[in-house]
């Protein structure tokens, strides 16, 4: 079973997705902010990681910064998952490591066809 880590500020959000992704039968971890992600991160070793961009008190590129500077965690696979759809934005989360980027609102099978596409290759 895979493990997905899911950082996510919006708690409904967080929960819709955890949901999803348990009935999908995932092992969902779910985390608030960008600092209890990494935490978690270190402690648990998901198999792909979905993340929010603008949380409090650590954001999304803060936290692929810091996974892509550890062997151990820099090939996690790194989905943004975002209200941002600027191209400059997307540009920079992808120059900084990430897999995939996908706008909120997000259409379920987009997530679960990205997700399927990380975990297989």
């Amino acid at each position: 079973m895979h493990k997905i880590l899911i950082i996510e500020d919006n708690k409904e959000i967080r929960e819709n997705i955890t949901e999803l992704l348990d009935l999908e039968g995932y092992d969902v971890i779910e985390a608030e902010n960008g600092k209890t992600g990494l935490q978690l991160v270190n402690e648990t070793l998901p198999d792909l990681i979905l993340c929010d961009i603008m949380m409090p008190v650590m954001n999304g590129h803060e936290v692929l910064t810091h996974l892509q500077t550890q062997s151990i965690t820099a090939s996690i696979p790194f989905i943004f998952l975002t209200a941002n759809v600027e191209k400059k934005e997307i540009l920079a989360g992808m120059a900084l490591g990430a897999k995939s980027y996908i706008t909120k609102p997000f259409e379920t099978d987009k997530l679960l066809q990205e997700i399927k596409r990380w975990l297989s290759s």
